[in-house]
């Protein structure tokens, strides 16, 4: 995002209270607007809470594109090495299993009753492909500790 779109930012509120993760979590996207003007803010863990949605966005009096800014904001930490351990963690299981989110044995169950398979074998197809790609953009060397 372009820092001149930034400060046009009224710092009016309507981004923090649209969001649902604010609700819930340390999260103001108000205050992450601002500071990402005036620091570095790659190591704040707020910067992990945003869940996307595009509220903020979507209802930005000025048009700013607050979530497309977190976004970058967030590409940038991960190139400093700053990333959440849990969002390692799941980093790390895409890696190794082509999922960002392990299966358990309730949702295993679900599946059968519904026969839907199981979802790790219908994707160890794909995982050499994922592995593949996740290798060629160099994410397994930018997630690593």
């Amino acid at each position: 995002m372009k820092n001149s779109e930034i400060l046009t930012c009224l710092q009016c509120g309507t981004c923090h209270a649209s969001c649902p993760s604010g609700r819930y979590t340390s999260l103001n996207v108000r205050k992450l607007v601002r500071d990402s003007i005036r620091k570095d803010i790659s190591d704040e863990p707020e910067l992990w809470m945003c869940t996307t949605c595009y509220n903020c966005q979507e209802r930005c009096p000025r048009g700013i594109k607050v979530t497309d800014a977190i976004l970058t904001l967030r590409s940038e930490a991960v190139k400093k090495g700053e990333i959440l351990p849990a969002h390692r963690k799941v980093c790390g299981f895409l890696i190794e299993t082509g999922h960002s989110i392990p299966i358990d044995d309730k949702h295993r169950l679900m599946r059968k009753r519904l026969e839907l398979g199981n979802p790790e074998a219908a994707h160890k197809k794909a995982l050499k492909e994922v592995k593949a790609l996740l290798a060629s953009t160099k994410f397994d060397e930018l997630i690593k500790a």
